[in-house]
């Protein structure tokens, strides 16, 4: 069995991915609002892709701890998703999403969910591989950091 492979650390900007997509009727759920299935589905793919820039590598999802819709997005809304590694494990990464409605005409912006997700880095072959070590550039990165270290013991416990 080989030695396990220490990778040169990372910063948290070099994860940062923003997607940006207007809500039309295709989007809409039986309210008239923008289904929030298609949100979930936009977050998985701007925390993956996170997630892949900072492993340079596939990753799958295993996890999605928490996901509150507080605010309802609107048909003719333009999400904006932006998302970035706020905890590295030896192949697992833990991803900050956070979710913003625009509306264009109006000129306002809400922020309407945070959620974090975790994924694990494979390799040629399917396994899980590791992952470069996150290396904070601020004191609020440092502490969210601290925060998903937590985060991933409790995971762990269940």
């Amino acid at each position: 069995m080989s030695e396990p492979v220490e990778l040169p650390g990372k910063p948290v900007s070099a994860s940062r991915m923003s997607i940006a997509q207007l809500m039309n009727p295709e989007h809409a759920n039986n309210h008239g609002n923008v289904h929030g299935g298609w949100i979930m589905k936009l977050i998985d793919e701007a925390g993956g892709l996170a997630c892949m820039r900072h492993a340079q590598r596939r990753v799958v999802t295993v996890a999605v701890d928490t996901l509150t819709f507080r605010k309802p997005i609107f048909l003719g809304n333009l999400v904006t998703i932006t998302a970035e590694v706020s905890y590295v494990g030896r192949t697992s990464m833990e991803v900050e999403v956070q979710v913003f409605a625009e509306d264009m005409i109006h000129g306002t912006k809400i922020h309407t969910n945070t959620a974090y997700l975790v994924y694990v880095a494979l390799d040629k072959q399917g396994r899980s591989a590791p992952v470069p070590g996150l290396i904070p550039e601020t004191e609020a990165q440092r502490q969210r950091m601290q925060a998903g270290r937590k985060r991933q013991e409790e995971r762990l416990k269940s």
